[in-house]
């Protein structure tokens, strides 16, 4: 029968659906009719029911608030907290207007609603009623209220200076293979809606302190100025006049002072949620009646209290029963934790110590005015961090340990700092708002901006406006934003610390992620030829010089073959591997022209060096006297200077008994300079000699 009439309904036509309450333009004309009541007269029938729905919306909000379980499922909060605000602010006006107004025709002259409070809850006595009020008006301002704003602003303040960590705690998941693309998409949206939350939390709690602080200008304006018009404009007599309008002013009073007090208690348990999981009765119950031992203590209190001269038996005894009788239950039902087993190791009672010894591999320290980089809408420094260790781990085989962010107050707050193993490798300044321009030749810009030197490699360069930023293209300057300059300031650190980074369990893990059919070279050449450790150290020989180990099978294959000779120290090793990457080698020093550009050791210096080596053959040292050793690097100065002038980036070609030693000497004039030995350079690549040192 019903569902036959239900079936019968027209349907709702769309121009109405659209004035519904919850749709947007539902919301806006609620809006609109709440402002209005600022400023048109209410009648009183009106006024009921406006009060009967603010009461009634509070008690919503608090059930919601009671049940949430966390507190990221209620972020139109702060949203509610004005607009409930807003709702009672206008019903006070309104009704301060009939009680101003009408107040001498009775005490239903503002609604049946401000009658009832006025009486039924003041018990007639208008003393009581202003007490009541008043207690409400101090625990709501001083007690709720104003512990929810300070909750709220420190969670925002906790939640924001933790985004950079926990952003970065996602995006090693994400790298690590733990969560996928979509998994750690919805998890930044949740962290940028639970900062956005904790931010808005903060200033919406001054919306219910603002309440409090009107509604008691209010009561005193509705007192006042109604003895003033019962006494002089209506006539009446004192006590008349002093009863019927305070009365009104209790009762409307504490008709706004109850909802407001319902929804800072909603506010209250909404931001001391925090990370509680589950509702709030849940946790609650979880959490005080999961121990036996404190219930058990609780009712021996009880049983305590009740037993003394002078106070009443019946409830602490029953108390104490109640207490007792938990505690007997839990004990003999103790809970389980989820997911644990019978078999289960006992968890350790505290951390152990060794995790205070854990070092960052690599941390990046931001002050706080480049906090923005790390979140935000604007470009992502994390998503370029990831990048680059994408881009490390395809160019030099060596996958790059997860770089953590954080702040640092004692950094100046446009700077940052990079270490490495708690070491700071490099830092530098950044203008968040600004670009960095620089001339690739190295001249000086002629553009208005903040003379300044790019980090990464010593150019001078240039802090610009954005709308600076064509102009500056068109005089042919480099132009980058400040998470790429740090991004590459980053890089060149880490590929200068690669390495020490190489870490023994790094090595060990390439190792152990060989493709199959090489896991029989490597169980040939592990531990019978060469150790782990052995294979760590040629690998740290070759990053050194920026050679990729990504051909990781041809240089375990080098190994054994260096091997096979008795006596061969890790640099001789090291060498006739590079000989085996000679390919690869030759591939990554060729320039834009197709050939590698050299510049040879004369025959002179070549003998030079050799006659300068001494000790045994396997640990050969170079010797070479002070002033032949400073005629060669001014000879080499100005042969690279005078080749890098001529627009090429070459390498020093040696013999390969003296390439180490010639590089070690190379490193502290021009580290970036590679240095070769003749066999490294592979036999069909193009070569053109530029120079001669």
């Amino acid at each position: 029968m019903s569902g036959s009439f239900v079936a019968r309904l027209p349907p709702v036509p769309d121009r109405v659906r659209a004035l519904i309450p919850g749709t947007d333009i539902g919301l806006a004309l609620g809006i609109v009719v709440l402002l209005s009541v600022l400023v048109l007269p209410l009648p009183a029938f009106v006024l009921d029911v406006g009060l009967s729905l603010s009461v009634t919306s509070a008690v919503l909000i608090l059930m919601v608030a009671i049940f949430l379980q966390r507190p990221l499922d209620f972020t139109s909060f702060p949203t509610l907290l004005l607009l409930t605000t807003l709702l009672r602010l206008s019903l006070n006006v309104a009704t301060t207007r009939l009680i101003l107004s009408h107040g001498n025709e009775g005490l239903t002259s503002a609604g049946h609603v401000v009658a009832a409070f006025g009486g039924f809850l003041m018990g007639g006595d208008v003393v009581i009623g202003f007490i009541l009020f008043s207690i409400l008006l101090v625990v709501n301002f001083m007690v709720i209220t104003k512990g929810s704003s300070r909750i709220a602003e420190v969670a925002a303040r906790f939640s924001l200076d933790s985004m950079p960590g926990k952003q970065m705690a996602i995006d090693a998941e994400l790298s690590s293979g733990g969560i996928d693309e979509k998994a750690a998409r919805i998890r930044r949206r949740d962290l940028e809606a639970e900062s956005g939350f904790y931010g808005a939390m903060d200033g919406a709690a001054k919306f219910v302190r603002g309440d409090a602080i009107a509604g008691l200008i209010i009561t005193s304006i509705n007192i006042v100025g109604g003895l003033a018009i019962g006494l002089l404009r209506h006539a009446m007599p004192f006590g008349d006049a002093l009863a019927t309008y305070t009365t009104l002013t209790i009762g409307d009073g504490l008709v706004s002072q109850i909802p407001a007090l319902l929804v800072s208690t909603a506010a209250g348990i909404v931001v001391t949620k925090g990370g509680t999981d589950g509702s709030t009765d849940t946790a609650l119950v979880r959490q005080l009646g999961d121990n036996p031992k404190p219930l058990a203590m609780a009712a021996g209190a009880a049983a305590v209290l009740g037993l003394m001269p002078g106070l009443p038996a019946l409830p602490f005894i029953a108390i104490a029963g109640l207490a007792g009788g938990g505690a007997w239950l839990r004990h003999k039902h103790p809970p389980q934790p989820p997911g644990a087993v019978a078999a289960a190791k006992p968890l350790p009672s505290e951390p152990p110590i060794a995790e205070t010894l854990r070092m960052d591999m690599i941390r990046l320290e931001l002050g706080y005015g480049l906090l923005t980089l790390a979140g935000g809408e604007s470009p992502r420094l994390t998503e370029q961090i990831k990048g680059l260790r994408r881009s490390i781990a395809a160019e030099m085989g060596f996958v790059l340990p997860p770089v953590r962010i954080q702040d640092n107050m004692q950094l100046a707050a446009d700077a940052y700092s990079v270490r490495i193993k708690e070491i700071e490798a490099g830092r530098g300044e950044l203008r968040p708002t600004m670009l960095l321009a620089m001339d690739p030749s190295g001249r000086e810009i002629d553009i208005q901006g903040d003379r300044t030197t790019e980090p990464a490699f010593g150019l001078p360069a240039l802090w610009i406006d954005q709308s600076l930023r064509e102009e500056a293209i068109f005089r042919g300057c480099t132009v980058v934003d400040p998470p790429s300059v740090l991004t590459t300031h980053l890089t060149e650190l880490v590929k200068q610390a690669m390495p020490e980074l190489l870490s023994f369990a790094e090595t060990q893990k390439l190792l152990d992620d060989l493709p199959r059919e090489h896991q029989k070279l490597l169980t040939e050449l592990i531990p019978s030829q060469i150790t782990v450790g052995g294979v760590q150290r040629v690998l740290q020989a070759l990053l050194a010089e920026r050679v990729s180990i990504r051909d990781l099978p041809t240089i375990l294959e080098g190994i054994q073959e260096a091997c096979a000779g008795a006596g061969r120290t890790v640099t001789a090793i090291a060498a006739h591997v590079r000989m085996r990457l000679a390919r690869q080698i030759s591939d990554s020093h060729t320039g834009t022209g197709g050939y590698i550009p050299i510049v040879t050791l004369s025959p002179e210096w070549d003998v030079a060096f050799l006659e300068s080596l001494t000790g045994p053959p396997e640990d050969r040292q170079l010797a070479m006297a002070p002033g032949k050793l400073t005629e060669f690097m001014k000879r080499f100065r100005s042969v690279f200077d005078a080749a890098t002038q001529s627009g090429e980036s070459p390498v020093l070609v040696s013999s390969s008994g003296i390439r180490f030693h010639v590089r070690a000497i190379v490193e502290r004039i021009r580290p970036a300079t590679p240095v070769l030995a003749q066999t490294e350079i592979y036999p069909r690549a193009r070569i053109r000699t530029v120079g001669s040192v």
